[in-house]
């Protein structure tokens, strides 16, 4: 009898194991597999034709289109993988540069021709700034690797790969090129600045911290069980990709004082605000003293759209002290 309950025990533990991993590996594809293609309402959006139509349908930014744009490909760090992205010169050769970092295509599309990524852009052009807007893996028009999103783990190499064209190919100067992520891609802009430690500065929009938490919230959002995060962990490990591998918050501790602007709004129903306070105290723990703007807009990465002004005013005063040089520097 004993024995016949061991073998029963056994099994139906086998059985709940499978059943488990089987519901990760579902949830994992369901909230990792990227939309490649920014169809539908971004279609036909370049630099110098976009609307801000689907966030805020009266908002008029005929003033930050740019005309003149190049269209090129870039290689990441990694082999293989090639970026579309998109350049826009500024008039004069010596300006300073921003890299321009989309978030997480995952549920809706998300790439370059995001007006997320072109107001911005448009915002520092018109302030006498190069921009270049690029696509991550798996997202726009850029390689597709597998069509999972690896938590950053990997796109921060496709960052620094498009780092490198601007200092290599262009001959731009590393200690004027900021960094622009908004969403999913302020982890890989700040993963990106802790390898690279010349890269100058970086303004990030609406953060995640911890991806251990961040999987666990997304999870919950979603409305699956929490329990649910250690398993989805261990089928992406599977698949090849260590969600764990990097973080913001592990590379808040290499930023080394580099200027750093967290804006958050308190009303983020996707990344929660707390996320942006945990990077907060991460870096001012590593020794960096970044600037913090809470703002109280409804949704998700929406202050550009709803305080365009103040966003646009704080932006450029924000990149014009970290990569402009004083007067009397040499």
């Amino acid at each position: 009898m004993k024995r016949r309950l061991l073998i029963t025990f056994l099994a139906l533990l086998v059985l709940a194991t499978a059943a488990y991993f089987g519901i990760c590996a579902i949830v994992y594809a369901r909230l990792a597999t990227v939309l490649p293609q920014c169809a539908g309402e971004f279609e036909g959006y370049t630099p110098a034709a976009f609307s801000a139509e689907h966030y805020r349908a009266e908002l008029d930014v005929s003033a930050y289109v740019m005309p003149t744009y190049e269209a090129i490909t870039i290689p990441s760090r990694d082999p293989k993988i090639n970026l579309s992205a998109w350049f826009v010169p500024a008039d004069e050769p010596e300006a300073p540069t921003v890299l321009i970092t989309h978030g997480r295509g995952v549920g809706v599309a998300d790439c370059k021709w995001n007006p997320r990524a072109l107001l911005p852009a448009g915002m520092l052009h018109r302030a006498g700034y190069h921009v270049l807007l690029i696509d991550l893996r798996e997202h726009g028009d850029s390689t597709i690797e597998d069509g999972f999103w690896a938590a950053n783990t990997e796109e921060y190499r496709d960052v620094l790969g498009a780092w490198d064209w601007l200092v290599k190919e262009r001959g731009l100067t590393p200690e004027r090129i900021g960094l622009f992520g908004y969403s999913g891609g302020t982890g890989a802009s700040l993963i990106a600045m802790g390898q690279e430690p010349r890269i100058a500065a970086a303004w990030l929009d609406s953060v995640y911290a911890d991806i251990n938490t961040a999987v666990t919230d997304m999870l919950v959002a979603g409305g699956y069980p929490a329990f649910l995060a250690p398993g989805g962990l261990l089928i992406a490990r599977l698949h090849g990709d260590d969600l764990t591998a990097f973080s913001p918050q592990q590379a808040a501790a290499t930023i080394n004082g580099r200027p750093i602007f967290i804006t958050h709004s308190e009303n983020d129903p996707v990344l929660p605000v707390k996320y942006a306070y945990q990077l907060e105290a991460a870096l001012r723990a590593g020794g960096t003293n970044p600037t913090l703007w809470i703002t109280h807009n409804e949704g998700h990465v929406r202050a550009m759209f709803e305080d365009m002004q103040a966003y646009e005013q704080r932006l450029i005063a924000f990149f014009d002290s970290a990569l402009k040089p004083t007067p009397n520097a040499k």
